[in-house]
């Protein structure tokens, strides 16, 4: 890329093409610092795989034949006058943002400039992070711009801790001791990785995660049959690219615990659990989730995200809000 060069953009809207850009895709993602896990190739083409709720349509940028910029969006109906456009891994992603080369600061206009054109009514950007790229895009005209607070991320400040001992609070070290003293007395328990056998790890997961939900008389997001399906694709690819890490806790052999996370760049995901109900007491999941984050220590994280939702069990462990916001642009009706 030369300083030189111009920016020029295009809209990707069929899979082939979209999944063509993965090389460069990864390239550009790895250029993001604040990109997430949900920003990859692996995560949102595994979600168009088996989703794509509507008509893809992406825009890109590229200078010197480098890919730039990544707006990864489709319009939700394309039948009706004024179509949503909605970012591709809508709900089972807990970030969303767009891509942006640091080192190229007018791709993001020129692409907005490109989708501006395109017949949508309202334009969606979701679950945005603090500090997002798309939360300093400028507004195309002739459309209004509204920004609301959406879900809160709670998240755990791990840069100053040595273990997973130094990093929570003194109530939950001593309800993870408990845990562990219970858990030891049921049996001989172990924890594995085994993020690299996904089809063994989700086959567990689900079950645990299922036994869970029943047990509440409720279904769970991994009841779906899509859901499993797109779990089942993205975490080889995670897998591939290092980002996963999948834990289960055995007892006396018999698994009883699963955890499903990411890490990369000097953060760590929890994003899925799930335990068997029956040994509910010697709290599984803590023990998975304490595990999680000493490792996530050792790795060099300085920062664990329990993602969407303001359950207690996550500010037990110390963690903080962090609150996602949501932008739309409205497009007036002359212009839709």
């Amino acid at each position: 890329m030369t300083a030189m060069s111009p920016i020029e953009t295009k809209l990707v809207m069929d899979l082939p093409a979209l999944a063509a850009l993965e090389p460069q895709w990864w390239e550009l993602w790895a250029r993001c610092a604040k990109a997430t896990p949900f920003q990859s190739p692996a995560w949102l083409l595994s979600w168009w795989e088996e989703f794509h709720p509507g008509k893809l349509l992406c825009g890109t940028a590229t200078v010197g034949g480098q890919l730039v910029a990544l707006f990864p969006f489709y319009l939700e109906d394309d039948n009706k006058a004024a179509p949503r456009l909605l970012p591709i891994g809508i709900s089972l992603s807990d970030y969303i943002d767009v891509l942006l080369d640091p080192n190229c600061p007018g791709a993001g206009d020129a692409v907005v400039k490109l989708m501006s054109d395109a017949r949508w009514g309202s334009w969606s950007f979701e679950e945005m992070a603090p500090g997002s790229a798309a939360a300093d895009l400028a507004c195309p005209e002739c459309s209004s711009d509204a920004v609301s607070r959406q879900e809160t991320c709670p998240v755990l400040d791990i840069r100053e801790a040595r273990d997973v001992e130094s990093s929570v609070p003194a109530r939950r070290r001593r309800q993870l001791r408990r845990a562990c003293v219970l858990a030891a007395r049921l049996g001989e328990i172990h924890i594995r990785r085994c993020e690299a056998d996904s089809e063994h790890f989700l086959d567990r997961l689900f079950a645990l995660h299922g036994a869970r939900w029943r047990e509440r008389e409720e279904s769970g997001v991994l009841a779906d049959r899509q859901v499993q399906n797109f779990h089942r694709a993205v975490l080889p690819r995670l897998s591939a690219a290092g980002l996963a890490r999948c834990y289960i806790l055995a007892l006396e052999g018999q698994p009883i615990g699963a955890y499903y996370g990411f890490i990369d760049n000097e953060r760590a995901y929890a994003y899925l659990g799930g335990f068997d109900p029956n040994f509910a007491e010697a709290s599984p999941g803590a023990i998975l989730v304490g595990h999680a984050i000493g490792d996530a220590i050792v790795e060099g994280a300085k920062e664990f995200h329990f993602l969407r939702g303001p359950e207690p069990y996550k500010y037990s462990w110390g963690a903080r809000d962090r609150w996602n916001a949501r932008r739309v642009w409205t497009k007036a009706l002359a212009h839709a």
